[in-house]
């Protein structure tokens, strides 16, 4: 989502009517100790949860004209033309970024290639594996390639994604002998705890991350074998929005889209109008679609 500031409230400082800006549902305070640290992105005044309410006030700005109360989602309610952001949910950015592009940061591709770039620090000339070519899977290639991973290798059901791989730097679809004994990143990127269990048996021994970006199921358990966990020396590590801070990485990104560095435009595969938002979700279900922008003024 991207959206203009109408107006501010109280104390707002950071942010004018009339910018730009991108909502993020990970809120970056700046202020406490999380958001001070390069070590984590997981703001501890405004922790991440599902919540039908602002995350400074636990409550609700909207109503309907009946005047009951309607509740935010994920602190950013972005399927409305107007909507009532907190500041510590907003990344001013320039107003030179075409919208369909910045858009793309909220969240999907940011995560992505945050999760390669911050989270795993994916080093140059390492291999790297996914499991899940959706658009998360495919910025985390992005982001594998801006990082200068020697070896990408694509892992998916649908065989019409390996052509679509190799536009975000998939360089091979399928594993064991090609990696040399395992890949030294694996990123799950579908959101089965049985293929979390796959991707981190195919990592490396001695320094293999594996790093969970998909969201299964309420309730689902990963299972591993301790005495692979103690003998091996891999990691499994989580990604919430990929390890960015927001107000910080989000700029960073837009930089290097905009020195022809990051790929943004192939990421969008789709533009409708706010009234057929319903096609949008079809061509999601469908799997037709990367990302699908919704206009609201168009």
């Amino acid at each position: 989502m991207q959206g203009v500031v109408e107006s501010v409230g109280e104390d707002v400082n950071e942010v004018v009517e009339g910018d730009r800006v991108i909502p993020t549902f990970l809120s970056d305070c700046g202020e406490c100790f999380d958001c001070k640290s390069k070590k984590s992105n997981l703001c501890s005044n405004f922790p991440f949860k599902v919540s039908p309410w602002m995350p400074r006030y636990e409550s609700t700005r909207f109503t309907d004209l009946k005047g009951d109360p309607l509740y935010h989602f994920l602190f950013v309610s972005s399927f409305s033309e107007y909507t009532v952001v907190d500041i510590s949910n907003l990344t001013k950015i320039s107003s030179e970024i075409p919208p369909n592009r910045s858009c793309l940061l909220s969240c999907g591709v940011s995560t992505g290639v945050g999760a390669a770039w911050r989270t795993a620090e994916v080093e140059a000339g390492s291999t790297v594996v996914i499991f899940g070519l959706g658009s998360i899977g495919l910025a985390v290639a992005e982001g594998a390639r801006l990082c200068g991973a020697a070896r990408i290798i694509g892992v998916d059901v649908n065989p019409d994604k390996f052509e679509l791989g190799k536009k975000f730097g998939v360089t091979d679809f399928v594993i064991m002998k090609m990696t040399d004994g395992g890949a030294d990143y694996c990123f799950e990127c579908v959101g089965l705890a049985s293929l979390v269990q796959e991707a981190y048996a195919s990592c490396r021994k001695g320094w293999g991350k594996t790093v969970v970006l998909g969201v299964d199921k309420p309730g689902s358990e990963v299972r591993l074998p301790s005495f692979d966990i103690l003998h091996t020396g891999k990691c499994l590590l989580g990604a919430l929005f990929g390890g960015l801070k927001p107000k910080s990485d989000i700029p960073i990104l837009l930089k290097r889209y905009t020195d022809k560095e990051l790929h943004l435009d192939e990421f969008v595969t789709h533009e409708v109008k706010f009234e057929d938002i319903n096609k949008a979700f079809d061509l999601l279900i469908e799997g037709s679609c990367l990302r699908c922008v919704i206009w609201m003024d168009k």
